[in-house]
């Protein structure tokens, strides 16, 4: 059985800057989307799977970031960690439509 989800505009994709992120709290917790250069939007939990150090803060590389606590790189696509390091970033559905960036959170449906 899967959880259902909506669809929640969060905002402009002119409001995260370039190699940026925006924390949006959530009931499952923080999450942070993140803008790339080339104006890809993602979404992954807001804690590092090493330590739980705040993504949100971390420095925007292509479609990574690396963790400021300890370097780690979490690939924004697929929210791993890269190698060596082994861990996984909890990832979200995230999407554009007409310059609005919207968030999907499953079990957020009413």
């Amino acid at each position: 059985m899967t959880q259902a989800s909506r669809w929640t505009v969060i905002g402009r994709l002119g409001d995260i800057p370039r190699q940026g992120a925006r924390v949006v709290a959530t009931a499952v917790g923080d999450v942070a989307v993140f803008r790339a250069l080339d104006d890809s939007v993602f979404a992954v939990e807001d804690s590092c799977p090493h330590k739980g150090g705040k993504l949100s803060q971390g420095i925007v590389h292509g479609h990574a970031v690396t963790c400021p606590l300890h370097n780690w790189v979490i690939d924004l696509q697929s929210g791993e960690a890269a190698a060596p390091d082994i861990g996984c970033a909890r990832r979200f559905a995230v999407k554009l439509e007409d310059g609005r960036v919207l968030l999907s959170i499953p079990g957020a449906a009413s």
